[in-house]
């Protein structure tokens, strides 16, 4: 009956810990996004662009840093929702911004699932060749469905309506700015409830050991599977809030680039971590703006530094290595 009661008491520990710690970090969020807003009243574009960039490198760490899922294809997923929120509204008339947030997870999520099921077919380096091949395969169908994504000029007359018929998208870019946030705090909790949940421990399970998750029944594949739809759904939201915030919807959101630098951002801030995914897509994003305004001509030596430094001496990201001191902190003080 002892061990009964001290095993309750310890699980209660462990979840008051956690909601400790989900409580502290969307705190941080919203602090650093007042921040943000004071700090840069002016450029309030520049964040609503790194929401949306966090966005996709959330759903870049759902199958990279918890499934171990080697891809560099990941900007598709993000176009496909971008297109297809902004094909909604250019070409159906529907300007209704949560309809247009709702065209984007879907789009996402289908493209996540073809995505899935070619990736899924390998392992290792031919995943990253197939990925590869399926952002440019994404690019290319862009560029040529022309009559319906613009082509090389790009998807305009995207007019999203005011949200909520009382808040309109103004050129200081507050709505879009705020609403934004408000996307990213809802899908935030949501994936932090998921890489908790039953099926979230089994994608962590599948990354260390796929060969045991089939000894004991469990479909690896399946579960992979599932888990790319759903971060496909998540970075169709970032794409969505792009083409409803830029209100243009360019090629530059399916190509090679987007996908490397967003695996770029979540080895800085950490894999395996949300909030290291976000850690990493900000200081990114701020240093790239900081270092470019100052030297324009050789800003990507310093960007390149930086990079070499964190992989270098933080090898687990500089939020992933902060925490593993802190924790280590604390275990040697109790």
């Amino acid at each position: 009956m002892a061990l009964v009661i001290n095993n309750e008491n310890a699980r209660l520990q462990h979840r008051h810990a956690f909601l400790s710690h989900d409580l502290a970090g969307i705190t941080a969020i919203i602090a650093a996004a007042a921040v943000g807003y004071f700090a840069f009243p002016d450029n309030l574009a520049l964040l609503t662009r790194m929401i949306t960039i966090a966005l996709l490198v959330l759903s870049l760490d759902l199958v990279t840093g918890y499934c171990g899922v080697a891809t560099l294809g990941h900007a598709a997923l993000f176009g496909s929702g971008a297109y297809a929120a902004g094909i909604l509204s250019a070409h159906y008339g529907i300007n209704d911004p949560l309809l247009m947030m709702l065209a984007g997870i879907a789009a996402g999520a289908l493209a996540g699932l073809l995505s899935g099921a070619i990736i899924l077919r390998a392992y290792g380096l031919p995943q990253l060749v197939l990925s590869i091949a399926l952002i440019h395969l994404f690019h290319e169908f862009a560029n040529k469905a022309s009559s319906w994504t613009g082509g090389s000029d790009g998807l305009s007359g995207i007019a999203p309506d005011p949200v909520f018929g009382l808040f309109e998208f103004d050129l200081y870019g507050q709505t879009a700015f705020f609403f934004g946030m408000a996307l990213l705090l809802v899908v935030f909790v949501l994936l932090r409830l998921l890489v908790r949940s039953p099926f979230g421990m089994l994608c962590r399970a599948v990354k260390q050991d796929p060969l045991r998750i089939r000894a004991m029944g469990g479909s690896p594949k399946a579960a992979l599977i599932r888990m790319y739809a759903i971060s496909g759904a998540v970075a169709g939201v970032g794409g969505a809030l792009n083409a409803t915030s830029t209100q243009v919807v360019g090629l530059d959101s399916l190509s090679f680039t987007q996908s490397a630098e967003a695996l770029v951002m979540l080895v800085l801030g950490g894999a395996g971590s949300l909030f290291g995914a976000l850690s990493g897509t900000v200081i990114f994003m701020l240093f790239e703006d900081t270092v470019s305004a100052a030297n324009p001509f050789h800003w990507l030596t310093m960007v390149g530094a930086l990079l070499i430094a964190v992989v270098l001496f933080a090898p687990k990201g500089l939020y992933g290595t902060a925490a593993t001191f802190i924790a280590r902190r604390r275990k040697e003080r109790s």
